[in-house]
């Protein structure tokens, strides 16, 4: 028996707010009958505002992966080329899922520091006179490194060299949490997931889908069955889906829309960014080091922080957990046991930030990290300085 709460800071799944949980608390509906239609409209209706597109969205009940094929196989027919940038782990993986399906990834190898760089893939795409290349894939925000891609250069990149490439981009770990502008930023095909900026538990994902995606998709692409906009469209226009729908998470989207609406997304962009900005005073007063590189680039979601060569960043997270009933992210693959990792995103305030900052102090203090005090401290001056 832990008395209190446990405060879950990894960076997704994210805290599930109490409302949230409330509007799934209920009887499932006949999701073929007329008050599942309003649920299933208004939902495709609202999510539209959240990825800042006028075009189609379509929700499938699965993880963020799930999002990922679904990307890959409606507008790739097998062995189409497909520029990618390694940004952390999530960049890796969908990497790997594009060899696993029979397409042809060229993976721009970086250095788990920094974002995509735009004039590297631009030279790229202008080497390409041949457009073997069909897309060009970008995480904006990799959970694995707290790196934020510049997504309107890689744009400004493919236009520049002239290249006919989809633009598509992972939004998991940033919509709801950092702005994002799919029709704006001219990005083709969105991927996004329902457990961190949209505070649901895990199990629904999303596509934001282009006019120029939707053609590639309606001309050729891979085969696919159960990931088929095509499929989608119908009964989407009438409020349903093609097979039966996770009903009770769609509760619990429509009520995470009514909450984000209310707070205004400028706002909820505003608030992430004030308490990452307090995350980082924190990891600086500490005198550690943030893995991203370029201030520029340092995610509003998560701070992933370097540990001292002496310490592990997993005994660091076994004892904060042990001690203080917290969970941090781990490091990844390449930064295994090197990081970890603050989430700093979903349903969270200015109280929730300061527990769990104070948390890390005091957990760098028992398993005898090397570090300066006052990090907390410094935090909360800037927060009292910059009031929301």
């Amino acid at each position: 028996m832990r008395s209190g709460r446990h405060f879950l800071q990894i960076p997704g799944p994210t805290n599930t707010p109490d409302r949230i949980l409330r509007a799934m608390h209920r009887a499932v509906i006949d999701h073929r009958g007329p008050e599942f239609a309003e649920l299933g409209h208004s939902v495709l209706r609202d999510l539209k505002a959240v990825f800042k597109t006028e075009n189609r969205v379509v929700i499938y009940p699965a993880s963020g992966t799930g999002a990922w094929e679904a990307a890959l196989v409606n507008v790739l027919a097998p062995g189409d080329r497909v520029l990618m940038y390694e940004t952390g782990q999530f960049a890796t993986l969908w990497k790997n899922m594009a060899a696993k399906l029979g397409f042809d990834p060229v993976f721009m190898q970086g250095d788990w520091r920094q974002g995509a760089d735009a004039a590297a893939i631009g030279a790229e795409l202008a080497a390409d006179t041949a457009h073997r290349i069909k897309a060009v894939c970008v995480v904006h925000n990799d959970t694995a490194t707290g790196i934020t891609s510049d997504i309107p250069a890689v744009r400004a990149a493919i236009d520049a060299a002239n290249h006919p490439a989809l633009l598509m981009v992972d939004t998991i770990s940033s919509l709801g949490s950092i702005d994002f502008q799919t029709d704006a930023w001219g990005v083709d095909v969105v991927v996004a997931g329902s457990q961190k900026g949209l505070m649901l538990p895990p199990g629904l994902s999303f596509n934001a889908i282009s006019a120029k995606a939707w053609v590639a998709c309606e001309a050729g692409g891979d085969r696919r069955s159960y990931w088929d906009w095509r499929d989608m469209a119908g009964p989407n226009d009438s409020g349903f889906f093609p097979y039966t729908p996770a009903t009770t998470l769609l509760y619990g989207l429509r009520e995470a829309l009514n909450m984000l609406a209310e707070e205004g997304l400028e706002a909820v962009f505003q608030r992430h960014a004030r308490h990452a900005k307090a995350t980082r005073r924190a990891v600086d007063a500490w005198g550690l080091e943030i893995l991203a590189t370029n201030p520029s680039e340092r995610s509003n979601s998560l701070t992933a922080v370097l540990m001292p060569d002496e310490k592990g960043a997993d005994s660091l997270r076994a004892e904060i957990l042990d001690s203080f009933d917290m969970s941090l992210g781990t490091g990844l693959n390449k930064v295994a046991d090197r990081v970890f990792r603050i989430g700093h995103l979903g349903d969270f305030n200015d109280l929730m930030l300061m527990g769990t900052l104070c948390g890390v102090e005091m957990g760098l203090m028992r398993a005898d990290v090397s570090h300066q005090k006052g990090g907390a401290q410094a935090a909360m001056d800037y927060l009292a300085e910059h009031v929301s």
